[in-house]
């Protein structure tokens, strides 16, 4: 019989959740841990079947090889809840998006998914010890209320509560697995940190693997992201004040990353930060604060928030402001609509809210994006026009008149020179490394003149194009004429 002073040897994983997170997460527990049976469980029958096809459900560098390569051995996908209740350490891996209703609507994180979860696993579990981990962000002392709920049923059983908070790139999930730059593990069970330690320490150096109480890992998350938000934000920012002085923000972040108390990373100007955790995880510190009555903290980082949202508007603006304050049934072509390259992730990705501007102002939007499909992307654009993004797609009026203009007005293309034919304007608000290659001699000679290319990712050769016959605007750089703006 196990004892809480015995060492478990974990022999099955299970996680809830098929998605971002859980999907490659556990890929790569499998691909370390050839002796451990891993279990993805998740409700939705449509997704699990991509993950089990020769199409997966998201994309995601080397994602693709590592699953073909367990799939069926020990990396098992299934909408069979049975396969999760006999596993040592189940992870839970939902959605917790911010709240659109009630109370802490538009700052705190809902939830229900969590909730949910917790009381699942309390009425199917019925003896023996569980380890229960939390790899969702969630807010400080959510732990508590899992293992509430978990403790409130009938079961025998004994659950332990870890916070194992993600810290994973979209684009560089792999890597980022494999190599970690630290493993955050918190709880206040030994018995349980040991037993998922002893998973990490498979591949992981020891000295990389984190241990703190479960609120520290919790708040950890969330201001990790916060602080990596922040430093976009505070160049986004300079890059306003750059255009106006002459100076030239790739050259300002070059030499502020050079100070090795500060770094290079996260100091690139561009059309505003996306992803599903910055934005969501900024509000819920700013809910935090402001419940426990800290209004000048919850201010300071809604400011970082404030400042995206100024990016991504003074863009749109410049963008119309340059083909004469009009866009009316223009064709303005939009290269990338992902967050960022290497994904097919757009949750709160720039290129929304930017066509949503353009759109109010009834352009012609085309729409090129390599990994994204078109049923994203006009989901993506209906939901926003609705005002219901982040909501249920239910909520969501096919035949409102925002809904209408997005049907009329956006076309979605699979040759990238065919949506930049007759353009009045491109503009490149994905840093994809395609965008970089293209014949833009070819590419000028079939657009509208004046022909005009916003370059939103700072990730093409200005003067080349200036050179070609390109009217090219550059985020953080002067514009030859300032006159024009």
């Amino acid at each position: 019989m196990q004892t809480s002073s015995t060492p478990l040897i974990v022999s099955k994983i299970a996680c809830i959740g098929a998605g971002y997170v859980g999907g490659p997460t556990m890929t790569v527990i499998a691909n370390k841990c050839h002796d451990i049976q891993v279990v993805i469980y998740d409700m939705n029958q449509h997704r699990i079947d991509e993950w089990n096809s020769d199409h997966l459900p998201i994309y995601e560098p080397g994602l693709e090889e590592l699953v073909f390569e367990r799939r069926g051995k020990n990396l098992h996908f299934t909408t069979d809840y049975a396969q999760v209740v006999d596993a040592d350490i189940i992870f839970l891996s939902v959605n917790t998006p911010t709240k659109y209703y009630g109370v802490g609507k538009g700052r705190a994180a809902d939830l229900k998914y969590i909730e949910s979860c917790a009381r699942q696993l309390r009425d199917t579990i019925k003896s023996g010890r569980k380890i229960i981990v939390e790899k969702s962000t969630v807010p400080i002392r959510t732990s508590i209320a899992v293992k509430r709920i978990l403790e409130s049923g009938d079961s025998q059983a004994q659950f332990d509560i870890l916070s194992n908070p993600e810290f994973l790139a979209e684009g560089t999930a792999i890597s980022d697995l494999n190599a970690p730059d630290r493993v955050l593990i918190g709880g206040e069970s030994d018995y349980a940190i040991q037993a998922l330690s002893s998973v990490y320490a498979r591949w992981v150096p020891k000295e990389n693997i984190i241990t703190t109480n479960l609120w520290s890992s919790e708040l950890s998350k969330l201001v990790a992201n916060c602080m990596l938000a922040q430093r976009i934000s505070s160049m986004n920012a300079i890059s306003a004040l750059c255009e106006k002085t002459g100076a030239d923000v790739q050259q300002v972040s070059y030499a502020v990353g050079k100070d090795t108390r500060i770094g290079a990373k996260f100091l690139q100007a561009s059309v505003g930060f996306g992803g599903s955790c910055f934005q969501k995880d900024i509000l819920n510190l700013v809910y935090l604060a402001e419940h426990y009555n800290l209004p000048e903290v919850a201010k300071y980082f809604y400011g970082i928030i404030e400042i995206n949202d100024y990016q991504r508007d003074r863009f749109a603006k410049k963008v119309i402001h340059k083909l004469f304050n009009t866009v009316s049934n223009k064709k303005i072509c939009i290269l990338g609509f992902a967050f960022k390259k290497n994904t097919s992730d757009t949750r709160e990705s720039s290129t929304i809210y930017i066509c949503k501007s353009l759109l109010e102002e009834r352009a012609q939007i085309c729409i090129y994006d390599p990994k994204v499909t078109e049923n994203q992307m006009r989901y993506d654009l209906k939901s926003l026009m609705n005002d219901s993004y982040g909501g249920d797609f239910s909520a969501i009026s096919e035949t409102s008149p925002e809904s209408e203009l997005v049907s009329k007005n956006v076309k979605v293309f699979s040759d990238p020179y065919e949506a930049m034919a007759d353009a009045h304007a491109i503009l490149v608000l994905t840093e994809w490394d395609e965008f970089k290659t293209y014949d833009y001699q070819r590419v000028f000679d079939s657009m509208k003149k004046p022909a005009n290319l916003f370059d939103g990712r700072n990730i093409l050769d200005r003067e080349q194009l200036e050179q070609i016959g390109f009217e090219v605007y550059q985020i953080g750089k002067q514009e030859k004429n300032l006159a024009d703006w």
